[in-house]
């Protein structure tokens, strides 16, 4: 039996876990546009983010959702993106290794710093060091709390620690 290509992808990993990265991938094979949930959550400007409101927010993502394809990416996992997990075809647990992500971490920063990739925020030492935290609490609480709250999708869910092997096989 032949599987057949999703239409609505949830990507849902930690920093550096290769979300944004896999999206891409993804958008570009199957031609299906990708969404970074934190463009979601901010509005972007050259002067500064601005936070969306709550409604502003929802009314962004819903339309999202009522596309007919979409590859929607990010780490959130609040209540806010619950009808993201509800409405997507498969589900693409990214669970790569913690000291990876941490590799990447260091590297995505130094790369914004030189310009030489491209940042939807201001790359600070700030920014740099939450994002070490925010592995953490991903690695401690974030997995833990999203197959305790999500797990009730375990049919359209596909973990995988690599993204690029594993995920390319599911693919072909």
């Amino acid at each position: 039996m032949k599987k057949t290509t999703p239409k609505r992808i949830h990507i849902i990993g930690s920093v550096g876990s290769g979300k944004t990265t896999l999206a891409k991938e993804l958008s570009f094979k199957f031609d299906i546009p990708y969404y970074e949930l934190d463009n979601v959550v901010w509005k972007r400007h050259s002067s500064g983010d601005i936070r969306r409101t709550e409604q502003e927010r929802e009314r962004y993502l819903n339309n999202i959702l009522q596309s007919d394809s979409w590859i929607i990416e990010g780490v959130h996992q609040e209540d806010w993106v619950s009808n993201c997990f509800q409405s997507a075809d498969l589900i693409i647990f990214l669970d790569t290794k913690y000291s990876i992500r941490i590799y990447r971490i260091i590297k995505r920063f130094f790369k914004q710093k030189l310009r030489l990739e491209r940042s939807n925020y201001q790359p600070t030492v700030h920014i740099f060091f939450k994002m070490f935290k925010w592995n953490r609490y991903f690695e401690e609480v974030g997995k833990v709390n999203f197959f305790n709250k999500y797990g009730i999708h375990k049919i359209k869910i596909e973990i995988h620690n690599s993204t690029t092997n594993s995920v390319k096989k599911y693919f072909n």
